[in-house]
């Protein structure tokens, strides 16, 4: 029973009072998200939101981070858009269950430890990147269709627009200075869509997106053929997805460490976002993974367990079921208001305070980060520039560190001690320390405050050698990290000791 209760963190002290409104908020922010994340892919709309109450509702039982929450989010989905315009839906939801089977599989082999790889600048443009693509997405909402062609919204349509907007962010900005005992975005939510309601005002409203009314997600097996061409088709489409999926969750889990001062479990996290998918797959729902900016919303309105997460799904479900007429009537206004506040909120505004006080390398990363992610949307692959880029700084700079102290002794044997990690990018600078046509007939090569790393520095270390055979000298090879020797012979290199 104690598993069982560690497992649900009941062990856990929770406010139920925030947890329940901080709950009710989220829900009212993923809605139109998840919406629109469908409509964009050519889903049917109601596959966003069975996405964001089956993701959310199986990431906050079992997810290896309270506080953070999952739902039906547009860095998956926007891989799947492809598949779902050459193949179609069924091919599609297909591949979200492969792609929750792909993400058990990086749990279960305890994988998910491997992000701890990404570097602090790399983890700042991916969060700057993520704060302007949350606030790119709401201008969005001041735009309009006329004649069948989007054109920005203009005169009393704008002024309304703007004005709501506006209220909205001086309320979530002002009210926690008089009190906290309510999410200030909640309260917001509900003072625009009072305001709206009774006073008529002409404004868009969810209802404009998409209906939200439906019933409980239905089992659906997909209905392909199951063969190896199948598989072929939909498991590059997969592993991107997962990869992505696992990407965003990872990162989004380290945030919430960060600002918690708590400690989340990635590997659980990686077999809960993967159990999450499979369920989607089976029961028509678009797909998913943490929702970083919904995950701010939640924290900022003091969230700190599982309970936010579980409300914010069961929410959507209600409203799927019986809420509609309402939530329809919501002002997207309000809801534009309140992420706007959270893309400012997730910018890393400390990232322009420490431009003259870091490497440049360190701000040429956070830079080619945030554009990779803003441009190409692609949170994966910008991630993944950054790390192999840090890779190659690294890497160079650590070539630099190859060094070589030289003397010879009473018997005239002359002595090289090597210090520094002799590796591939530092193989041709300690090749070039050797000076084999003057040296005397014996050389020592002492190795022991050097680090011989891989195939490329034993390489390096048998040119060194045959070129001293070739002059007629002999070259002794000292003080070698235990096993190195026996890597020599395994690798066939031609040297003396």
């Amino acid at each position: 029973m104690t598993k069982i209760f560690n497992l649900f963190d009941f062990s856990q002290k929770v406010n139920y009072k925030t947890e329940v409104l901080a709950g009710l908020t989220v829900a009212m922010t993923m809605i139109p998200e998840s919406l629109s994340f469908a409509i964009l892919a050519g889903f049917p709309p109601l596959m966003g939101l069975y996405a964001s109450f089956i993701a959310g509702l199986v990431t906050a039982i079992f997810g290896g981070r309270p506080g953070m929450i999952s739902g039906g989010a547009g860095a998956t989905v926007i891989v799947l858009i492809a598949l779902m315009n050459s193949d179609g839906l069924e091919y599609v939801l297909a591949a979200v269950a492969l792609a929750g089977v792909f993400q058990i599989l990086v749990g279960v082999f305890k994988l998910g430890k491997f992000i701890r790889l990404v570097p602090h600048p790399v983890m700042f443009g991916f969060v700057n990147g993520l704060a302007i693509i949350i606030f790119m997405s709401q201008l969005d909402q001041f735009k309009t269709v006329i004649n069948g062609d989007i054109a920005w919204l203009s005169g009393s349509p704008l002024y309304i627009m703007a004005g709501l907007v506006a209220l909205t962010i001086a309320i979530v900005v002002l009210l926690p200075k008089v009190t906290k005992a309510v999410p200030s975005s909640l309260v917001a939510i509900i003072v625009i869509f009072i305001l709206v309601y009774f006073l008529g005002i002409d404004t868009k409203t969810v209802e404009d997106i998409a209906s939200v009314s439906g019933g409980f997600p239905p089992f659906h097996i997909p209905e392909i053929p199951i063969n190896w061409e199948t598989l072929k088709l939909i498991a590059p489409y997969s592993m991107i997805m997962a990869a992505v999926g696992l990407t965003e969750g990872l990162l989004t889990l380290n945030l919430v460490d960060e600002i918690t001062e708590t400690k989340g479990n990635g590997n659980r996290e990686c077999i809960a976002q993967g159990s999450s998918n499979i369920l989607n797959g089976f029961f028509f729902g678009m797909g998913g993974c943490p929702m970083i900016a919904q995950t701010l919303v939640n924290l900022s309105a003091g969230s700190r367990a599982r309970l936010a997460g579980i409300i914010a799904s069961l929410t959507i479900l209600v409203i799927i079921l019986f809420g509609a007429p309402i939530i329809e009537q919501l002002p997207m206004a309000a809801l534009v208001g309140v992420m706007i506040m959270v893309a400012i909120g997730t910018f890393e505004w400390a990232s322009f305070k420490i431009i003259n006080r870091v490497p440049k390398k360190d701000i040429f990363l956070v830079i080619v980060v945030a554009a990779i992610t803003v441009i190409l949307h692609n949170l994966a692959l910008a991630v993944l520039v950054g790390v192999i880029l840090s890779a190659l700084f690294f890497a160079w700079e650590s070539a630099k560190r190859i060094r070589a102290r030289k003397y010879i002794d009473e018997n005239g044997v002359k002595h090289y001690e090597i210090y520094g990690p002799l590796f591939f990018a530092s193989t041709t600078a300690f090749i070039e320390k050797f000076d084999v046509a003057n040296d005397p007939d014996e050389v020592i090569i002492d190795f022991k405050d050097c680090r011989v790393s891989d195939m490329s520095a034993i390489e390096a270390l048998n040119v060194v050698t045959q070129r001293y055979h070739k002059a007629g000298k002999k070259s002794t090879f000292k003080t070698f990290k235990q096993g190195l020797y026996s890597t020599f012979k395994k690798c066939g290199s031609n040297y003396r000791r």
